[in-house]
């Protein structure tokens, strides 16, 4: 019942987003980077947040959640706010580090009882694996905010891996935040209405984060995480190391990823989106079958040799080059 209630006050709070974004020109404009022609509403994400937020506080008054996860989770506060400004009026990526870097640094301090990295055959625990953790909150804080470039794709992984953790960790947190995407979602289909903007992007890298490291006890955890989360982490950290070995300036914009290489090839939005959750379910797959057993970091492995490929298979339809786009 929450799940429905979240479901559908995500998507009246989009909606009204979107008038208000219209009305107050808070719009995207088309640049080289876009995949978007047309100027289009942004910061709809933050009715993801909102709804979100508002059952997690139902939950914590209902005594249904563990504190450290409430807690964790509501660190994300310092990025809304920052992402919203941002989508507002541009700031500096030193302040938006700056920010999220406090926000990681606060969640840790709550998580710090679940500081694990469980790989099966064994596992690693402690305060030393807090850098290699921070570094990991952050990472997927940005990566997510790259990879929101056409219409659903951000928001349909997020179902995807709430729904997919779900079955894993029995969370309904997975399921409020799944309902509260898919309220988004329905307004940001091809063609999309209104964007999510930083302000829903960079808080669902964020709250997956948390996920993450609050679930890492669980036996084999890491492996689960990195599969579900595979299609976006691998693309975003294989284009930034081929810009790098490019020599590239990496504060450049760029359409390199493999999901706008795709679209460039010639694969609508839809198309796109519906490939890359396909590849999610053999992933997803995967791990079902060999989940607690030997064989899960095997199959995981070969997951991510798969999305190799998948890339290779895209570098042959539009070439990876070493063109770096203007800012405007």
């Amino acid at each position: 019942m929450v799940e429905i209630i979240v479901f559908l006050f995500s998507a009246l709070l989009t909606l009204l987003m979107r008038h208000f974004a219209l009305k107050k020109k808070l719009l995207d404009i088309p640049n080289e980077r876009s995949s978007h022609t047309v100027p289009t509403p942004r910061g709809g994400g933050l009715a993801i947040v909102i709804s979100f937020y508002g059952a997690l506080l139902y939950f914590y008054m209902i005594n249904s959640i563990d504190p450290a996860l409430f807690y964790a989770l509501l660190a994300a506060l310092p990025i809304v706010i920052v992402s919203l400004i941002d989508d507002a009026v541009s700031l500096s990526a030193k302040t938006r580090l700056a920010v999220q870097f406090v926000s990681a640094c606060l969640a840790l301090f709550a998580l710090k009882e679940h500081l694990v990295l469980d790989f099966y055959f064994f596992r690693v625990d402690g305060y030393l694996l807090a850098p290699l953790f921070l570094l990991a909150i952050i990472w997927l804080t940005n990566l997510y905010n790259f990879l929101d470039g056409i219409d659903g794709y951000a928001a349909s992984q997020a179902i995807f891996v709430s729904l997919g953790a779900y079955l894993f960790f029995n969370s309904e947190l997975l399921l409020i935040l799944a309902a509260a995407v898919l309220g988004f979602l329905i307004f940001n289909w091809q063609k999309a209405s209104i964007f999510m903007g930083d302000v829903g992007s960079a808080f669902l890298g964020f709250v997956f984060a948390v996920f993450t490291i609050y679930f890492s006890n669980e036996s084999g955890s890491i492996w689960i995480w990195l599969v579900l989360l595979g299609v976006f982490w691998f693309d975003a950290t294989l284009t930034l190391y081929r810009r790098y070995r490019n020599k590239e300036s990496l504060s450049k914009p760029h359409k390199k990823h493999a999901y706008q290489r795709i679209v460039q090839a010639g694969f609508s939005h839809q198309k796109t989106v519906v490939l890359a959750m396909s590849i999610n379910l053999i992933g997803l797959l995967l791990i079902l079958i060999t989940y607690n057993t030997i064989f899960i970091p095997l199959f995981s492995v070969l997951y991510i040799v798969l999305l190799y490929f998948i890339v290779l298979y895209i570098d042959r339809k539009k070439a990876f080059d070493t063109k770096v786009l203007n800012a405007h």
